[in-house]
């Protein structure tokens, strides 16, 4: 069972998706009539997914769902008439998990929901996986730069260099990365 937010401007339209999640089997966390405030709802409501019912997303519906999707990264579910390629492209790169064109049919909501949790699922593991790649990249320059520095001012070989900054790194109970930073930040700190 998921908890839900659905947000739809028009009342009658969102009454007949929450009769539509329920059947299904969901719980309607609120219905909102726009996605205004986005982040702090979410971050009351505690929802799994956020379901959007739309004409067209708005400007406004589009940054709010991309500073959730910084911030409270959430599977999003929209249905909108609006078919334009730009238009998709905009919703998607706001953090929509799946954009539906084709109209809201409550007997397809489950499949759709479930479809939209596994592409937020693949896209966060991604993420994580930029993201882990990025930090190693990072901690890798550091390290090289570091290794250059006491290379430099100590009149070491790169192998030297480097078991120096183990033997730091081990007897501070520090990851080796934050031991070449402290050497770089050292370094900039006395040469100015």
């Amino acid at each position: 069972m998921l908890k839900i937010l659905v947000i739809d401007e028009i009342q009658e339209r969102a009454l007949d998706i929450c009769e539509g999640l329920t059947r299904a089997g969901h719980m309607v966390a609120a219905v909102l009539p726009d996605a205004l405030d986005l982040h702090d709802k979410v971050c009351n409501l505690h929802p799994d997914v956020v379901l959007i019912h739309t004409d067209s997303p708005s400007r406004d519906t589009l940054e709010n769902l991309a500073a959730l999707d910084r911030c409270l990264p959430k599977p999003v579910l929209m249905f909108a008439e609006d078919d334009a390629d730009e238009v998709i492209r905009q919703a998607m790169r706001a953090g929509v998990s799946s954009y539906v064109v084709d109209g809201l049919a409550p007997s397809r909501l489950a499949s759709l929901l479930r479809v939209a949790t596994a592409r937020f699922d693949e896209y966060q593991a991604l993420r994580e996986e930029r993201d882990t790649a990025q930090r190693r990249l990072s901690e890798r320059v550091t390290v090289d730069r570091a290794k250059g520095i006491l290379m430099k001012s100590r009149s070491m070989s790169e192998d030297e260099a480097y078991h120096a900054l183990r033997k730091m790194a081990m007897e501070r109970k520090l990851k080796l990365g934050d031991a070449a930073a402290q050497v770089v930040s050292a370094a900039e700190l006395l040469l100015g």
